[in-house]
């Protein structure tokens, strides 16, 4: 793995500084590239997606582990970098991951191929939270997400009813996959260091999603919850949900419902129910409009 010494070579030889506006926070800690590695499990011949790779200190950890890299880099200067660094040992995207935020960059989604893949990625702050839910929404070929993501949005994924944290990020989530924190990390770990402290964090999707365990005597019903359409319509179930957090549900929904879920009762507020609650909610009122 590269050193730090060696990072601000590469990029003053370049005639480079690390770019504020696009987030550019290089890890550097060896121990804790090698823990997201560990924790990723790659085997030879693994895809793998890497997003915001920089000068390819992870990026050559995920090589020399004889995996597939897919690396999306938004800073042409960096793309140069690493084409001369690994040249035809990557497949090299050159622009943003997202398009408008909502779905892959049509080149990665080409390299991708319909195949099984991770994401194992030190993340720009700016596009963990959409990149995570686009992957577990739209992507059930992503058998993982292995993440560096700012400590905030890891309190998200992991927080529970009922707290300040806890709102539709950590619902999607919460729903589609288990979340587990790995290690959190101290700023002087990149560089340039953050203001902020950082967390690795595992994202491993469940077969048929959490809500549907048969909760409150409710069956099992996968097929539907496995549509990527029936995904986006609880994301933004939750999301209108939310939006009025504060009010009951009798007033949400309508005082004259007779039909709660399980457990459920309409002097309860949306931030009161639990993932798998809210999921029941969806079932019973949510999924008329998905066909």
């Amino acid at each position: 793995m590269q050193t730090l010494s060696e990072i601000r070579q590469l990029l003053a030889g370049h005639g480079l500084k690390p770019k504020h506006r696009l987030g550019q926070n290089f890890l550097h800690d060896k121990n804790q590239l090698s823990k997201l590695v560990d924790t990723a499990q790659i085997s030879p011949g693994d895809l793998i997606l890497e997003v915001g790779p920089g000068t390819g200190t992870l990026t050559e950890a995920l090589v020399d582990r004889g995996a597939n890299v897919i690396a999306c880099e938004i800073d042409r200067d960096l793309a140069a970098i690493l084409q001369e660094r690994l040249g035809d040992r990557i497949t090299l995207v050159a622009g943003d991951v997202l398009e408008r935020q909502r779905r892959l960059n049509p080149a990665v989604t080409s390299a991708i191929a319909d195949r099984p893949f991770k994401l194992v990625a030190n993340l720009p702050y700016q596009i963990a939270s959409p990149l995570i839910t686009t992957l577990l929404i739209d992507h059930p070929d992503c058998t993982g997400q292995f993440v560096t993501i700012q400590r905030e949005v890891a309190d998200r994924l992991t927080a529970n009813a009922g707290t300040k944290e806890y709102g539709p990020l950590t619902i999607i989530v919460q729903a589609l996959a288990n979340v587990s924190r790995i290690a959190v990390l101290s700023p002087t770990c990149f560089w340039p260091a953050p203001e902020v402290t950082s967390a690795m964090v595992a994202l491993l999707p469940s077969p048929s999603g959490r809500g549907f365990r048969g909760v409150g005597g409710e069956g099992p019903d996968s097929a539907p919850w496995r549509s990527p359409r029936a995904r986006r319509d609880f994301a933004q179930f939750v999301t209108n949900l939310f939006g009025k957090r504060r009010k009951q549900l009798g007033t949400i929904f309508g005082r004259g419902q007779s039909d709660w879920p399980p457990g459920i009762t309409p002097s309860l507020r949306p931030d009161a129910l639990t993932v798998d609650q809210l999921v029941m909610l969806w079932q019973r009122f949510g999924r008329p409009h998905v066909t």
